[in-house]
C-alpha cells in the first residue's frame, strides 16, 4: 500500500496539486494546494505510512506556500472568481425584474451556478437596489388644487383624442380606465383594457403609450413571461401595459390564466413553490392591466376578451389629423397626472361606497368590468354617469358581437326551427340548413367539409343537448333534435333578438297544415335539386348496370 501511495504521488505535478491524505484511511486521498515540493511530499508520506497499517491514521501533511509569483495560490484565484461572480451579480440585480427574469436562466448556465442559487444572489443584491417601489415608480405629487372630476375626464379624453384616431365613447372609456388605475386599490374588479386593430398602422401603440404616460405606477413591456407577471404584480402592483399580445400569448395558457385571474381581488392569487425548502407561497395578481395586439379576438380565449373593455382601433384617414406623440407640449402628461393623483386623494372613498346603475342590457360579465368605470363617472355627476353608461352599451354592443362558436350554433338552430317552423329535425338535415346559412362557418368547418354530425354533438353537449331518436310524422325514427332540448339554451345564451342568418337559397317551408317537423322530404315535398330529374324504375337501373343493394346492406 505504501508503494502504492509512493508511485501515485510520485507520478502527480505541480499543476495537480498537493496529495493529503484525510479521514484516518489511506484509502481516501484528497487533493490539496499546487505549491509543495511533490518528492518532499512523498518522503513524507513513506516516513509517515512505514509504521502504520492501512486501517490506521495518517497525518496531515502541513500546507506550504509557494514564493513563485507565477503560481498565484488558490486564495488569490477564489478571490478573482468571487469578484466577477458579484460583478456579474450587481449588474443583474440592476436590471428590471423584467429583464432579469429573461436572462436569468442564461447567465446561470454560463457561470455554472442553478438559477434558485442565482436567484437567492440577485435578491440580496437587490435589497438595496430594488427596495422602495419609488425607484422605478417615482411618486408623483397630488395636484395642488382640487379638480372637477367631469372637467378631469373631459381634458384626458381629449388629449388622447389629439394623438389617436377614437370615438367620443372610447375616449371617455378610455379616461376612466385610466382614472381607475390611480384608485384600483380600493375596488373588487380591474377589468382588462384590451386595445385591438385589425391591421398594422391604427394607432394601437400609440393609445398604449398614451394610456402608460398617464396611469398610476404603470409599467410597459413588449414581452413577460408567467413568472415575471405574477412576481412583479406581487412586488409593485403596477399598472401592465403588455404590447404584441398577438405575438407570444396565443399558446400560453398559463399567462393567460394568470391575466383572468387578475381579474377579481377575491381569486386574484396564484400559488408558487419557492426557495431552497419548495415552500408554497401565494402570490396576488390583482390590479389594472392593458393589453394590445392584432386581431386579438384570435388570439386571446373568450373568457380573457369577456374580462375587457375593447378598444377596437381603426386606420386614420388623409382627412383626419392627429399629433405626433413625440411633439406633445411639455409637461402636459405630468400635469394630468398630478390632477389624477389629486382626484384619487379626493375620490377614492366616494368610489369605494359607490353602488351605481348598471344598465340592464349589458351581461353579467359585462357589468363587471363596467361598475368600476361607472362608480368612477358617477364623481362627476348624474350626466357624466349617464353619459358613461351610453359609452357602456355602445362598446359591449360592439365587442360582443364577435360571439363564441357555441352561442352562433345555437343561434343558427334556432333560426332553422323557427325557419322550418318545425317542432323535430333529424341531424342530417339539421345539417343540410346549417350549411345553407351564409356568413356561418358550418359549411367549411369542417376542414374545407361540411360539419359533421359528430361535431355538432360535441359543441352542443357543452350545454347538456344530446341527439336522440325522433319519431317523424312519416314514420321516420332518425337520429335528431327536438325544440324541447334547446329551451333553456335558447333562453339562457341568446338575446330577445336572434340574429337571422341569410341562406344561399331559400329555405325549405314546411308544408300548411304541418305542425310538427317533417325532417325527411315527404310526397308533397321533393328533395332539393330533384326537381326536374324524372323518376327512374329499378329495372331501367338494372338495365344500366346499376346494381341495388338492399337496406341491410347499409
Amino acid at each position: 500500500m505504501t508503494d502504492l501511495i509512493k508511485s501515485s504521488l510520485l507520478k502527480e505535478t505541480p499543476a495537480l496539486s498537493q496529495v493529503v491524505v484525510s479521514d484516518k484511511s489511506v484509502n481516501s486521498v484528497e487533493r490539496v494546494a499546487p505549491d509543495t515540493e511533490i518528492p518532499a511530499l512523498a518522503t513524507s508520506v513513506s516516513q509517515t505510512t512505514s509504521s502504520v497499517s492501512s486501517t490506521e491514521a495518517i497525518d496531515v501533511i502541513p500546507f506550504q506556500k509557494d514564493s513563485n509569483p507565477q503560481h498565484p495560490s488558490n486564495d488569490e484565484g477564489d478571490s478573482t472568481i468571487k469578484s466577477t461572480l458579484k460583478t456579474t451579480v450587481a449588474e443583474l440585480a440592476s436590471l428590471s425584474p423584467l429583464d432579469y427574469d429573461l436572462k436569468r436562466k442564461e447567465v446561470a448556465k454560463e457561470i455554472g451556478v442553478q438559477v434558485k442559487t442565482l436567484d437567492a444572489e440577485v435578491k440580496t443584491a437587490r435589497g438595496d437596489v430594488f427596495a422602495p417601489s419609488s425607484m422605478m415608480f417615482p411618486e408623483v405629487a397630488p395636484f395642488s388644487e382640487s379638480v372637477n372630476p367631469a372637467d378631469l375626464f373631459n381634458e384626458v379624453a381629449k388629449t388622447i383624442q389629439s394623438f389617436v384616431v377614437l370615438d367620443d365613447e372610447q375616449a371617455l372609456a378610455m379616461s376612466l380606465w385610466i382614472a381607475m388605475t390611480w384608485v384600483v386599490d380600493d375596488l373588487k374588479v380591474a377589468p382588462l383594457a384590451i386595445i385591438n386593430a385589425p391591421e398594422k398602422a391604427c394607432g394601437k401603440s400609440q393609445l398604449l403609450d398614451i394610456t402608460g404616460f398617464l396611469s398610476n405606477k404603470a409599467l410597459p413591456s413588449s414581452n413577460i413571461t408567467t413568472a415575471g407577471l405574477f412576481r412583479i404584480t406581487e412586488m409593485y402592483s403596477p399598472t401592465l401595459l403588455i404590447d404584441e399580445v398577438d405575438t407570444f400569448m396565443r399558446d400560453n395558457n398559463d399567462l393567460k390564466g394568470l391575466i383572468n385571474a387578475g381579474h377579481t381581488r377575491n381569486s386574484a392569487f396564484v400559488i408558487r413553490i419557492v426557495g431552497d425548502n419548495n415552500e408554497p407561497k401565494r402570490f396576488n395578481v390583482f390590479g389594472a392591466k392593458a393589453l394590445a395586439g392584432i386581431s386579438l379576438e384570435k388570439h386571446l380565449p373568450d373568457s380573457t376578451m369577456s374580462r375587457a373593455i375593447v378598444f377596437n382601433m381603426r386606420r386614420k384617414l388623409p382627412s383626419e389629423s392627429v399629433q405626433r406623440l413625440r411633439h406633445a407640449e411639455e409637461g402636459l402628461f405630468e400635469t394630468l397626472k398630478a390632477k389624477l393623483a389629486r382626484f384619487a386623494v379626493d375620490y377614492a372613498g366616494a368610489v369605494r361606497a359607490s353602488r351605481p346603475e348598471l344598465p340592464a342590457e349589458l351581461g353579467d360579465r359585462a357589468q363587471d368590468n363596467w361598475e368600476p368605470l361607472l362608480a368612477i363617472a358617477g364623481c362627476a355627476g348624474t350626466d357624466y354617469l349617464q353619459r358613461a353608461a351610453d359609452s357602456a352599451l355602445k362598446l359591449s354592443m360592439v365587442s360582443e358581437s364577435s360571439v363564441s362558436i357555441g352561442t352562433e350554433l345555437l343561434e343558427c338552430i334556432h333560426f332553422v326551427f323557427e325557419n322550418k317552423a318545425v317542432k323535430k329535425i333529424s341531424s342530417a338535415d339539421l345539417i343540410d340548413e346549417l350549411v345553407r346559412c351564409e356568413d356561418q362557418p358550418w359549411a367549411t368547418y369542417n376542414k374545407g367539409w361540411p360539419v359533421t354530425p359528430r361535431q355538432i354533438c360535441q359543441l352542443l353537449k357543452q350545454y347538456s343537448i344530446k341527439s336522440k331518436t325522433v319519431r317523424l310524422t312519416n314514420g321516420f325514427t332518425p337520429k335528431g333534435y327536438d325544440i324541447g332540448q334547446f329551451e333553456d339554451a335558447f333562453a339562457r345564451y341568446l338575446s330577445t333578438e336572434v340574429v337571422v342568418p341569410p341562406q344561399r337559397n331559400d329555405a325549405s317551408q314546411a308544408m300548411p297544415g304541418v305542425d310538427s317537423s317533417v325532417a325527411e322530404p315527404t310526397q308533397h315535398e321533393p328533395q332539393r335539386g330533384a326537381e326536374n330529374v324524372e323518376e327512374v324504375s329499378p329495372a331501367a337501373l338494372e338495365n344500366l348496370g346499376v346494381e341495388l343493394l338492399s337496406e341491410e346492406a347499409f
